[in-house]
C-alpha cells in the first residue's frame, strides 16, 4: 500500500506547463490570466525562496524560517486555512438559533449555461433567497423575515462542472410588525423544488433567450413536473456546528488529496464516495486531464462565493442579533447562560501559531534545545529584500505598542533604514 502523501502541487509542477500546451485554449479568454495566477501562486506556497519570516531563541541561538504561503483558495492547503477562519469570524454574525442546511441543485443539462457566463452564478445565489423569502411573502398574514446565508459550489464528488447552491437558513424568522423572533416550520419541498425551477429557467430565459434556449426550457417541465431538486433534510440546532458544516463548502480544494490513491508521473487514480450507496468509485484519468478538470472550477476574480441575505445582510444583522438575544435570554431565563452564549461568539481570532498547538499539541515558536520562546527576528521578501530586522530598528515593542492604526506600523517597519536595502 502506497502510504506516500500526493500532492496536487506536486501535479501541478509536474504537469501545469504541458496542460497549457495541449487545453489552454479551452479556458474561457477572460479566465486564462487569472487562473494562471492562481496556479503560480499554489505552485510556489511556502517555497522559502519567495520569503519568510526568521525568528530565533535568544538563549541558544537557534533559528525557525516560516516560508510565506500564497493564501490562494485554490490551494489545498491555504484554502482550508481560508476556510477556518472564515468560520471562526461568522462566529461574531450567527443568529443563536437553528438552522436547516438546503441544497438547491439543477439537470446535467442546464450546467453549461454557467460554465460559459460564470457570472451569473450571482443570480443563482439571489435566486435561492427569493424562493425562501417568497414564501412568506405570499402568506399575506404573516411579515416575516429569515436570514439566508447563499454558497456556491460548482464541482460534484468526481470533479465534473456542477454549479449547485448550498444555502442556511434560520429555522424561524423575524417579524417586522412587531419585532420579535418567531419560530417558524421548515417551507415544503413541494414549493421548495416547484418554486426552484421556476427561478432557475427564469435566469436561463433572460441571458440566453432564443429558440434552441426555449426549446430546452419547455422540456424541462415536461421532464421535471415537481421541479427540481432540493435537499433540505440536515437540521443543525448548534449555530457553530451550522458555521463549521456550509464552511466546509466556502473555500474547499475541489478534491480533498487524500483521495488521491496513487500518481505515476502520467496518470492519477483517485476515489469518491458514491452518494446513493457510499461505496467508494475509483477514477483513472491523465495528469493534463486532472489538473483541467480542478482548474475549471476557479471562481472569476472578485467574485464572492458566499452572500448574506434577509437577516445575515449588514444592514440588518445588527438588530437581528439584538432580537435574538432578548428571545433566548427570555425563553431561558439564565442571565449566566446568556453572558456566556454572547462570550462564546466573540472570541478573538487565532493566530497561525495558536492553530497549530490546538491542532498538533506543539508550539512551532518553541526553541528544541532550551524551551525559550523565539521572537521576531527577520522578515524578507524576494521582491523587497529585507523590510523587517530586529537589529536595525527599536525593540518591537515599541513600534506595536504606539496607539497608531496598522497602516502606519506597516509603514514604519518598511522604512527601516538598511544597508543596501
Amino acid at each position: 500500500m502506497n502510504t506516500k502523501k500526493i500532492t496536487v502541487k506536486e501535479i501541478l509542477i509536474d504537469k501545469y506547463a504541458d496542460f497549457k500546451k495541449k487545453y489552454w485554449y479551452r479556458v474561457p479568454e477572460i479566465m486564462r490570466e487569472h487562473v494562471d495566477d492562481l496556479v503560480t501562486k499554489a505552485i510556489n506556497c511556502s517555497d522559502i525562496k519567495n520569503g519568510f519570516a526568521e525568528y530565533i531563541c535568544e538563549d541558544c541561538g537557534e533559528i525557525t524560517k516560516v516560508p510565506f504561503t500564497c493564501k490562494s483558495k485554490f490551494c489545498n492547503r491555504c484554502g482550508r486555512l481560508y476556510t477556518l477562519k472564515w468560520a471562526e469570524k461568522q462566529q461574531q454574525n450567527m443568529l443563536r438559533v437553528g438552522h436547516r442546511h438546503s441544497v438547491f441543485t439543477m439537470p446535467d443539462e442546464l450546467r453549461n449555461f454557467f460554465y460559459s457566463r460564470r457570472e451569473l452564478l450571482k443570480e443563482l445565489q439571489d435566486g435561492v433567497f427569493n424562493v425562501i423569502s417568497y414564501w412568506y411573502k405570499k402568506n399575506k398574514k404573516f411579515d416575516y423575515e429569515v436570514g439566508v446565508i447563499a454558497v456556491v459550489h460548482t464541482f460534484g464528488r468526481d470533479l465534473k462542472w456542477n454549479p449547485h447552491i448550498h444555502a442556511l437558513v434560520t429555522e424561524g424568522a423575524v417579524d417586522k410588525n412587531s419585532n420579535w423572533w418567531k419560530s417558524v416550520e421548515y417551507i415544503p419541498y413541494p414549493f421548495l423544488k416547484k418554486a426552484w425551477q421556476k427561478v432557475l429557467l427564469d435566469i436561463i430565459k433572460k441571458h440566453f433567450n432564443c429558440y434552441k434556449t426555449r426549446q430546452i426550457i419547455s422540456n424541462m417541465y415536461k421532464k421535471y413536473p415537481k421541479g427540481f431538486y432540493v435537499n433540505a433534510k440536515r437540521k443543525l440546532d448548534d449555530t457553530r456546528q451550522a458555521v463549521k458544516y456550509i464552511g466546509r463548502y466556502l473555500a474547499r480544494a475541489a478534491i480533498a488529496e487524500y483521495r488521491i490513491e496513487k500518481y505515476d508521473g502520467d496518470k492519477i487514480n483517485f476515489w469518491y464516495a458514491d452518494h446513493d450507496d457510499g461505496h467508494k468509485v475509483r477514477v483513472t484519468m491523465g495528469a493534463v486531464e486532472f489538473i483541467g478538470k480542478i482548474t475549471q472550477h476557479i471562481s472569476p476574480k472578485g467574485f464572492k462565493t458566499v452572500r448574506r441575505y434577509g437577516l445575515y445582510s449588514r444592514r440588518k444583522n445588527k438588530i437581528s442579533k439584538e432580537i435574538v438575544h432578548l428571545y433566548n435570554f427570555i425563553k431561558q431565563m439564565s442571565i449566566e447562560k446568556f453572558l456566556r452564549d454572547k462570550k462564546k461568539i466573540t472570541e478573538k481570532k487565532k493566530t497561525w501559531k495558536e492553530r497549530i498547538i490546538e491542532n498538533f499539541g506543539t508550539n512551532p515558536m518553541q526553541c528544541s534545545r532550551c524551551g525559550t520562546e523565539k521572537i521576531l527576528w527577520k522578515i524578507w521578501h524576494k521582491d523587497y529584500g529585507v523590510i523587517y530586522d530586529i537589529r536595525k530598528t527599536r525593540n518591537m515593542e515599541d513600534i506595536l505598542y504606539e496607539p497608531v492604526n496598522r497602516t502606519q506600523i506597516h509603514r514604519k517597519i518598511i522604512q527601516i533604514p538598511l544597508p543596501g536595502v
